[in-house]
């Protein structure tokens, strides 16, 4: 596989991304990208179109691999606020911790953070996978519209709140549910679902731990009787 580094020490963050878009990558001249010294830059590896494998070798600051289509980024550190941000295909990889708003609005791929993720992740899901080894923060998955959430830790508050026909497991506790959420019984195919998505991510519990999360469906039409009260 042929390989380039990066060092952001010495190095533009402008000239990273241009080349990470550039006709060498999309002929697959290069395949691998290792991104040395990122010391939190914002806007690492950003709406990338061509499968190549990127790694971040320490932390990385806002955005890192948002609009991501089909590469595979890796972070080895920390990710900050809305890592993975609408992604559409591909891999985001994060060893360490992530931010505000991980994976928000993602169509279609897998972010997998292996420790805790904070507020907000996966609000407005839309169809991407998303797994995390630790807890994650109130009001994740607000309004999430598609897509699955695996969740090995705990949940804060208003979990899956307003939410539509996303998906959510949960391993540990949950502080408390949002509006027109509820815990439903696990299938067969909830746990080979979960089973799967744990591989994928290179984690290793029993899916028969987790708790479904899935909505009521009552805030799907408007009520003129409900009083404002759901």
């Amino acid at each position: 596989m042929d390989s380039l580094t990066f060092d952001l020490a010495r190095q533009s963050l402008r000239e990273l991304n241009q080349f990470l878009h550039g006709a060498a990558v999309r002929a697959g001249e290069v395949q691998r990208v290792v991104v040395s010294n990122p010391d939190g830059a914002h806007n690492i590896a950003v709406g990338l179109d061509s499968p190549i494998e990127v790694e971040i070798q320490g932390h990385a600051g806002y955005y890192a691999g948002g609009m991501n289509k089909a590469a595979s980024i890796t972070i080895t550190g920390s990710a900050g606020t809305g890592v993975a941000e609408n992604m559409m295909s591909g891999k985001v990889h994060v060893k360490g911790f992530a931010s505000n708003g991980a994976g928000a609005s993602a169509h279609g791929g897998l972010l997998v953070i292996e420790g805790d993720a904070g507020l907000r992740c996966g609000i407005s899901l839309k169809g991407g996978d998303i797994v995390v080894g630790g807890s994650v923060g109130s009001f994740s998955a607000f309004m999430a519209q598609a897509g699955r959430m695996v969740i090995c830790g705990d949940a804060g508050d208003a979990l899956g709140d307003s939410l539509y026909e996303a998906v959510l497991y949960v391993r540990g506790t949950i502080k408390s549910l949002g509006a027109d959420a509820q815990i439903e019984a696990m299938s067969e195919a909830d746990l080979s679902t979960v089973a799967a998505l744990l591989a994928e991510a290179g984690l290793h519990h029993d899916p028969s731990t987790f708790k479904r999360v899935a909505s009521k469906r009552e805030l799907y039409h408007w009520n003129a009787d409900a009083n404002q009260e759901y």
